[in-house]
């Protein structure tokens, strides 16, 4: 009789699937890596309290933390295309949508999404920086440079690096939802590879085998961060 499960399989289906893992760690790094720099302004807007900008970037950071990424994947996969076709009938224009790679859809609403969710990292670090600390700093003749580099981005990532850390960690397991549109991530191709073996337990445990070795390697990298940071250990370098 032919075994129902064969442990075998995983090692098969591992193997096949590593290809398809350069497309999830380049959805995690863009997406991180825009997410971030989109967090720090909307964090900085909310912090300042700029007029309309502060109001805008709050219902932003509400809307994107209060629907499912997977509706924002949606709405960037059907959206960008209609705003194309809204610029194409305004400005007679001939962007043509089919030249998009779904790669770019993906970027786009994973990356606000993460922007969302830093900037509220971001931005509760930077408020629990200590006002003693940045007074006694402009005491000492800092400027505003180097205010942020020896006082506050130290303090402050010790507060934000776990944050992040699990903001990435998420982002990672995310991006199982790139498959829904059609592209060949670790999900999309475990997909592809369980319905040609038909053994779908097998394959789809080599998936999470894959995903969870990442997230280790991350959970680790991580830790090694913050102790960097740590100032409590290495102390707050505040000469001029």
């Amino acid at each position: 009789m032919e075994r129902i499960f064969k442990s075998e399989i995983i090692y098969e289906s591992f193997i096949k699937l590593l290809p398809s893992l350069n497309v999830t760690l380049l959805i995690t790094v863009v997406s991180i890596l825009i997410g971030m720099i989109l967090g720090l302004i909307i964090a900085l807007l909310r912090i300042k309290k700029i007029p309309i900008f502060y109001q805008l970037a709050t219902i932003y950071v509400s809307f994107m933390r209060g629907t499912p990424l997977l509706v924002q994947l949606f709405l960037s996969f059907y959206g960008i295309p209609l705003l194309l076709e809204l610029l194409n009938a305004k400005y007679h224009l001939n962007l043509s949508v089919n030249n998009i790679p779904t790669l770019v859809f993906v970027f786009v609403a994973f990356s606000l999404n993460e922007a969302a969710y830093n900037s509220e990292a971001i931005r509760a670090a930077i408020l629990s920086v200590d006002k003693k600390d940045i007074d006694a700093a402009y005491s000492l003749g800092m400027n505003n440079g180097q205010l942020m580099r020896r006082v506050i981005i130290p303090q402050a990532m010790i507060v934000a690096i776990p944050n992040l850390g699990n903001s990435l960690v998420s982002l990672v397991k995310s991006t199982s939802l790139a498959f829904t549109i059609g592209v060949l991530d670790v999900t999309g191709a475990t997909k592809v590879i369980a319905g040609s073996n038909m053994h779908f337990f097998e394959t789809y445990i080599a998936a999470a085998l894959i995903y969870w070795i990442v997230c280790i390697i991350i959970e680790v990298a991580l830790k090694r961060l913050e102790s960097k940071f740590n100032i409590l250990e290495k102390g707050v370098d505040t000469s001029v």
